[in-house]
């Protein structure tokens, strides 16, 4: 069982020294801020925030690999009460993008698959906060958007289980630009 990793290990890092990206530099952060929109058909929810870090290497112009860390917090109105529930998913997901031109404006779609986490809190009418206990899942997502210069606007849908969210994000990257 080494040896298979010790030789996968061996293919993957002769390749990604062949194929290396030659109009771009290699490695970039995104840094995104967007609407989130929960999907799982709770008419009560009222939207929240979402804010993502996510590493990128790039394999060559078009192909990128990546590490999404994002946090997003939902909001929910409970019927017929004044009670608000908060639920806050985080997530660690591997991500893959390409690119589609090379130029100055640069449209991608994309996927990720990983690890999505979430806890809620429900805040009654009279004051009193319930916490309920965090769950893991696995979850997927997958992504389209757009870069030009350093900034960078893009939108997904998060599926996790029975439920999800659609994320509308923009921001910008650090690196990543031409070499």
């Amino acid at each position: 069982m080494k040896k298979i990793f010790l030789i996968a290990f061996c293919v993957i890092s002769v390749i990604t020294l062949k194929a290396q990206s030659k109009t771009y530099k290699n490695f970039k952060v995104d840094v995104g801020l967007g609407y989130a929109i929960p999907t799982d058909g709770n008419s009560n929810s009222v939207g929240g925030i979402t804010f993502t870090l996510e590493p990128h290497y790039r394999l060559t112009d078009a192909i990128a690999l990546g590490l999404r860390l994002e946090s997003a917090g939902l909001g929910f109105k409970q019927p017929g009460t004044n009670d608000v529930t908060v639920a806050v998913v985080s997530s660690y997901c591997a991500t893959g993008e390409y690119y589609f031109m090379s130029g100055g404006f640069r449209p991608f779609a994309g996927a990720g698959l990983g690890l999505f986490t979430q806890q809620s809190v429900t805040i009654g009418s009279g004051s009193s906060a319930v916490i309920s206990p965090s769950e893991s899942k696995f979850g997927f997502f997958p992504r389209v958007g757009f870069e030009t210069g350093h900034f960078r606007i893009s939108s997904e849908y998060n599926s996790i289980d029975k439920g999800g969210y659609i994320a509308f994000k923009i921001g910008f990257f650090f690196g990543g630009g031409k070499k």
